[in-house]
């Protein structure tokens, strides 16, 4: 990744540079610091370096880190939706964790994603931006470097970041649209399920009926906030679990997980500053429920 600015003004400021132009943190900054990232006028320097008006400032991150920590798998092929030298996002199927786990700890998306750096010779360490449950299937976004992970990170707390779900719910609501603005927290004496409780963090989820079918309701989900299981437990507040979610409703016959999918991600592209938007396809298992 090479980014450029030529300087204005002579009593200008590498650090305040890289914060100010670049949104970058400090973090980030003592990185490129280390490895000896940042360039005038082609000639490597320290940060302190003393800036004369019209400078060329470059920034060259290149250097390699280490994801030895997750283990390769080929077998999990990658459905790429959009590629470039700073990002990779990705269809990810039901049943399939973004993570390794203990219990997944060779079968998740990043395995995929690893084993796919390795073909593509990229040694960075693997950065998924927004997450999805195991059998949540749709849009994973990967950021190719730190950086890049920053700037979109960031967004998703401005709300530029933004993410749309379809969901199957059960029965037919109230309204055709509206807002569920409930507080997640972790339900007692357990790891993994949450509840709406006045303790909890802020949770905002606004939704629009798309179609409606005998006793089930296509759902459009858009999230201002990104709680765990945020519009799972929302769905089931509101008196309308999502189709096949056994954690918050109930099994079904129609299909053997959550019918919900992140279809729709649009955000500003960290270095071109152009709208990116990708769109995902509904699974078939989720077509064939609305059959």
């Amino acid at each position: 990744m090479i980014l450029e600015y030529t300087v204005k003004k002579s009593d200008e400021n590498i650090k305040q540079i890289l914060k100010n132009e670049f949104n970058m943190s400090e973090r980030f900054i003592l990185k490129l610091k280390r490895n000896n990232c940042i360039f005038v006028n082609d000639n490597c320097v320290s940060i302190s370096f003393q800036l004369k008006e019209n400078d060329a400032l470059k920034i060259v991150e290149n250097f390699e880190e280490d994801s030895s920590g997750i283990v390769p798998n080929k077998k999990i092929q990658l459905n790429i939706l959009y590629e470039d030298e700073y990002l990779l996002i990705v269809d990810k199927p039901a049943n399939i964790p973004v993570h390794p786990s203990v219990l997944h700890y060779e079968d998740s998306l990043s395995n995929g994603v690893k084993a796919y750096y390795d073909k593509i010779n990229l040694r960075k360490k693997i950065r998924p931006v927004n997450r999805l449950d195991k059998d949540t299937s749709g849009i994973v976004v990967f950021a190719k470097n730190e950086y890049i992970q920053e700037c979109l990170v960031k967004q998703m707390a401005n709300g530029k970041f933004i993410k749309k779900y379809i969901a199957l719910l059960e029965n037919h609501l109230d309204e055709p649209n509206g807002t569920i603005n409930a507080p997640i927290s972790r339900k007692e004496n357990s790891i993994i399920e949450r509840c709406v409780d006045d303790s909890g963090d802020s949770a905002i989820t606004h939704y629009k009926v798309l179609s409606e079918f005998n006793n089930l309701s296509e759902v459009e989900f858009t999230l201002e906030t990104g709680r765990t299981h945020q519009i799972r437990v929302h769905s089931a507040y509101i008196g309308h679990p999502i189709l096949g979610d056994s954690l918050y409703g109930k099994k079904s016959e129609l299909i053997d997980r959550q019918a919900l999918h992140a279809y729709f991600v649009s955000f500003i592209h960290p270095i071109t500053k152009k709208e990116v938007t990708i769109i995902s396809q509904l699974p078939d298992d989720i077509k064939n429920c609305m059959q």
